[in-house]
């Protein structure tokens, strides 16, 4: 039985904060809902969600939190039984959420030492309809997550969080180099790349349409934002993309038009990743070469960490 619903929100902490919360709360397109010394809140207009990015003042850059959502708070405490009987180390019991919206839920380490949250019960956030042409995300889409040791992550979230395969990108040279997982009929929540370490690949806010994408791509460029590889539309996912990098170095992108899945009938593809068409579609994007990939390996996550209460 699939507990998890929905990607809730991913947490950052960062060295220079006011650089990165005037990229995220100004050319990127997020609003501001709360701040508290050092933390701040950064909300998507059309989610219903509070807040889809968290961003940490600290002395050294990291991924501090990925934020699952749960349909009950039955749901969680079943979550969380099955995660103890399965040996898995709880930070918090469930109990009450002390973030905006509250709610009711726990966190955990994954098989990597990342911290992994799941809550239900958080208030809905007034939240609307993106207007045509309006470039700002609409919602998160997925988080992508570098690992070590690619499938022992990908068993681990398929036998403890109850996501699925959708599909997989290899290559003759590299075997196999990501998985792409569900936990609903959109074709990926999260996708767990091959890397050299434990780290964040990157984050996804899905956009309006083809047009919103568009300007929203080009309203980044502009800025002077450095691109890294767009815009263009893989096969995997048949998603649009373009990719750039925020003020620290986590690679950010905006999409739109992410495949939905009939999960009765699906069958995993293993798509080969070093012909051009399965990258881009299109053939719009500039080459995807090992100078692009590498810029999304980032920094490592030294080891695991407690996020403070907040």
């Amino acid at each position: 039985m699939r507990l998890l619903t929905h990607l809730r929100h991913v947490d950052l902490a960062v060295p220079d904060y006011d650089k990165q919360l005037d990229f995220y709360a100004g050319v990127w397109g997020l609003t501001k809902v709360a701040e508290d010394s050092g933390i701040a809140f950064l909300a998507a207009e059309g989610s219903p969600e509070q807040y889809v990015v968290r961003l940490r003042k600290a002395g050294e850059k990291r991924l501090d939190l990925v934020s699952y959502g749960a349909a009950s708070a039955a749901d969680v405490d079943t979550l969380a039984e099955r995660l103890i009987a399965g040996g898995v180390q709880l930070i918090t019991q469930p109990g009450r959420v002390d973030t905006p919206g509250g709610g009711y839920g726990f966190r955990f380490f994954d098989v990597d030492g990342r911290t992994i949250e799941v809550s239900a019960g958080v208030e809905a956030r007034q939240h609307r309809k993106i207007e045509e042409r309006e470039s700002i995300p609409v919602k998160l889409s997925h988080v992508v997550l570098n690992s070590p040791d690619l499938n022992r992550t990908r068993e681990w979230y398929e036998t403890h969080l109850g996501f699925r395969l959708s599909d997989t990108l290899s290559s003759p040279h590299m075997g196999e180099v990501m998985h792409f997982m569900r936990i609903s009929n959109q074709h990926h929540s999260m996708a767990i790349a091959q890397g050299p370490h434990t780290s964040l690949h990157h984050i996804s806010f899905e956009m309006r349409g083809l047009d919103e994408y568009m300007r929203g791509s080009g309203r980044v460029i502009r800025a002077g934002y450095r691109k890294i590889w767009g815009p263009g539309r893989h096969m995997a996912g048949d998603n649009t993309f373009t990719y750039f990098l925020d003020p620290h170095g986590n690679t950010v992108e905006y999409t739109t038009e992410l495949e939905c899945l009939d999960e009765d009938t699906w069958h995993p593809h293993v798509y080969d990743f070093s012909q051009p068409e399965v990258t881009d579609q299109w053939g719009t994007a500039n080459p995807m070469n090992e100078l692009v990939a590498k810029e999304s390996f980032n920094d490592p996550d030294r080891g695991v960490f407690v996020a403070p209460p907040v």
